[in-house]
């Protein structure tokens, strides 16, 4: 457990309650799905659909639509798009629409989160033939990519005129999810797995609203449970090597689930109530779209017993014992 000198500022209680007690249940609900021994070996993967949204615009400026948004998820490597308009409140009080796109991609199956991802985060895949490879290669190149979100959250937080300790924090984070991709990085390797360059579209200048949605969903919702499941995997994975990297990894994953609270809480003072109504519309669904995610994923058995990732059973009882958060 940290230390509170390791905190910026103060520890969010009831969330660290709530995965505390939902943790307590691990050596209970691990068993659920892994009836059948499995020698830990190669195996292969299956695929599944992923989404990752932006905000980018067509090459000439224009809103993307439904017939036309794949020119903004190309870099993404998507198949599909679906296209949506997002009220933006800006700082002299006017307020206009700005395009949002959801982009499908095609990545490797697995109940674990994704975390924070920046915006025009190019999707990759990993040389990898088996499971546990693919998994930990995934997991580094995530974290990899965590490090230039944070970077770009501390000079958005900067630019927005937040208090100095989340700034701070979101710097830190990034120095921490540097160590977290070197240990993903290790485990990748042990399986015989490549972990594949990140690549960041070039960044834009946006409003604090448009800020705020990005965290309420990678943040608030894809940390808070991408930090319970590490605390899973840390206390069910059968590799003492996994179980003692990610007991390093969990406990900085809940420091960065709290900044992400910690931002919402400091930037809504700024916004004008029906903004912040939509706020929480989004951190809702971006909730339900996890939820529904991990309805329809099942990890190989092999994840389950040496990785510590929950069961499809169980990881739908960890994230909807987090709804409390998210209401």
């Amino acid at each position: 457990m940290a230390n509170d000198k390791d905190h910026l500022f103060p520890r969010n209680l009831l969330l660290r309650q709530t995965v505390a007690r939902l943790l307590f249940a691990a050596p209970v609900l691990s068993v659920i799905g892994c009836a059948e021994e499995d020698d830990g070996g190669c195996i292969p993967y299956d695929a599944y659909e992923g989404r990752y949204d932006t905000y980018d615009r067509l090459p000439d400026g224009g809103a993307p639509n439904d017939l036309n948004c794949l020119e903004v998820c190309t870099k993404l490597t998507s198949h599909r798009c679906q296209t949506h308009s997002v009220p933006t409140t800006h700082p002299d009080g006017g307020e206009t629409l700005e395009p949002y796109t959801n982009c499908f991609t095609i990545v490797p199956a697995g109940c674990g989160s994704d975390g924070r991802r920046p915006e025009g985060l190019q999707a990759a895949r990993a040389e990898a033939h088996c499971a546990l490879g693919s998994h930990f290669a995934r997991m580094a190149w995530l974290e990899a990519a965590s490090v230039p979100a944070f970077l770009r959250l501390a000079e958005e937080l900067k630019a927005h005129g937040a208090p100095a300790e989340l700034i701070r924090a979101a710097r830190r984070s990034a120095g921490e999810e540097v160590r977290h991709t070197r240990a993903a990085r290790a485990l990748a390797r042990r399986h015989g797995a490549t972990v594949p360059a990140v690549e960041v579209a070039p960044f834009s200048s946006r409003s604090l609203e448009a800020l705020l949605w990005e965290n309420a969903k990678e943040g608030c919702v894809g940390e808070t449970y991408g930090a319970l499941v590490a605390g899973w995997q840390a206390r069910t994975a059968r590799d003492p090597q996994v179980r003692e990297a990610l007991s390093r990894i969990a406990e900085d994953e809940l420091r960065h689930a709290e900044l992400s609270w910690a931002v919402e809480a400091w930037a809504t003072e700024h916004l004008a109530p029906d903004a912040r109504q939509r706020l929480r519309e989004a951190r809702r669904d971006a909730f339900h779209d996890l939820e529904r995610r991990v309805a329809r994923e099942e990890p190989d058995a092999v994840l389950v017993q040496e990785a510590g990732l929950p069961s499809r059973d169980a990881a739908l009882h960890l994230l909807r014992g987090l709804q409390v958060l998210i209401a």
